[in-house]
């Protein structure tokens, strides 16, 4: 009997293909050790997605230890850019981003991003907005936010909403300044 990397929903469930997810593993460990950068990152990480089937693997056991490798991946590209840059100009590059972040999210409600056409589905304009709230409570003022609650934040569907690659593209730099600052 084979072992399993990660738990199996049962078969009448969908879950994440074992053998694509089982191979970004393995990819994964090369790029990590060095062996085989292959472009991997923290940021390639979080956009790692994997085909569907019954039986699979346990969707939420995977996207946790997806969220650990990005985590780790950032640790160490941080590493990497402190030893060759100084620590300083990773943290400038954070401080940069946080401030392109800050400006988006400072712009009024229903116009922090661009809309969809109004047949089109967005996500939730006024969710899109309590959300961007928290943010930028977050980089005002310092209150807690933890990085999974950006990583797991889910919009409603809307017609004419906010452009969900707009926002989609925000939520990943923020993580990318969260894992910066940690």
């Amino acid at each position: 009997m084979d072992q399993q990397t990660f738990p199996r929903v049962r078969k009448s469930q969908l879950g994440y293909k074992p053998s694509e997810v089982d191979a970004f593993l393995l990819r994964a460990r090369r790029a990590f050790e060095g062996r085989d950068a292959d472009g991997l990152g923290a940021e390639s990480i979080r956009r790692t997605a994997f085909g569907m089937q019954k039986g699979g693997y346990s969707t939420q056991h995977v996207d946790s230890a997806l969220e650990r490798l990005e985590d780790a991946f950032a640790a160490q590209e941080r590493s990497e850019i402190s030893r060759l840059h100084g620590n300083e100009a990773w943290l400038a590059e954070a401080r940069t981003t946080a401030q392109v972040i800050a400006n988006r999210l400072a712009r009024p409600e229903g116009r922090r991003f661009d809309r969809v056409g109004g047949l089109a589905q967005g996500y939730s304009t006024k969710a899109v907005d309590a959300f961007a709230e928290r943010l930028s409570s977050y980089f005002r003022n310092g209150r807690h936010l933890a990085v999974d609650d950006v990583r797991t934040v889910v919009f409603p569907a809307q017609r004419g909403g906010y452009r969900e690659s707009q926002v989609d593209l925000v939520l990943d730099a923020v993580v990318d300044v969260m894992l910066a600052v940690r």
